[in-house]
């Protein structure tokens, strides 16, 4: 292949040509927080503190999700996102199970503690 002056690159048949002043393809950097947060939320959950992270996790993915959308492709990191969700899911879920096991653990004491006063034997 001879290149001449002026000449532009040849596109490969898969890649649809670009435009000079595109700008190139970046990943995200809210998708790094959401995997980051989400992994926080999945590690802490079953302490309860993880719905926390979770919750901003999943917050900042929809953001993040929006705005890669209205890039028109220019913004990456959809399996970052995907992952981070899914721990962020985790942590909630934890800290769910966790929530229920107390409440669970709580009524089963509750029922065990005598009802009205014990009086002694020789009271009437």
């Amino acid at each position: 292949m001879t290149t001449a002056a002026g000449a532009t690159p040849v596109a490969s048949p898969s890649e649809p040509p670009r435009h000079p002043l595109d700008p190139d393809p970046v990943r995200a950097t809210k998708a790094r927080a959401v995997f980051a947060l989400g992994l926080m939320g999945a590690l802490t959950g079953l302490l309860v503190g993880g719905v926390v992270p979770a919750t901003v996790a999943l917050l900042l993915a929809r953001q993040a999700r929006r705005e890669a959308y209205a890039s028109g492709g220019f913004l990456t990191g959809a399996a970052w996102l995907r992952r981070g969700e899914s721990l962020a899911w985790t942590g909630l879920t934890l800290v769910a199970v966790t929530v229920i096991a107390m409440v669970v653990v709580g009524v089963i004491r509750l029922a065990e503690v005598p009802y009205g006063h014990d009086y002694a034997p020789n009271v009437d």
